[in-house]
């Protein structure tokens, strides 16, 4: 599978949110988010391991009882199953990769 840019095929999860699959196989899903200043990714858990990458912007994350503030190059490792939520503290870019595929983002 490849995938072109362009801007088009985002869905919003949430206000301020935007999401789009890039690509997936068949163990792994890859996703771009752009999310607004101020925009909230709430509180949430899943089966999904989740690795990212900021592309550009700020963003803090709560994982669990633990704070991260990711800037431009920064990165993550999600668990399956643990509890998270985010806030961007400027327009920010992330890409994603979620192990296995998550169904409701295709």
């Amino acid at each position: 599978m490849f995938y072109k840019k362009n801007n088009s095929g985002y869905k919003t999860p949430a206000r301020g949110v935007q999401l789009k699959t890039l690509v997936h196989g068949e163990k792994t899903h890859l996703c771009e988010f752009r999310i607004d200043k101020g925009g909230l990714i709430p509180e949430h858990s899943h089966p999904h391991e989740q690795t990212g990458y900021l592309v550009s912007g700020r963003i803090k994350f709560i994982l669990g009882d633990e704070a991260f503030d990711a800037g431009p190059g920064d990165s993550w490792c999600v668990p399956g199953d643990i509890v998270h939520k985010g806030e961007a503290l400027e327009e920010s870019v992330i890409v994603e990769v979620f192990s296995p595929v998550r169904d409701d983002y295709l």
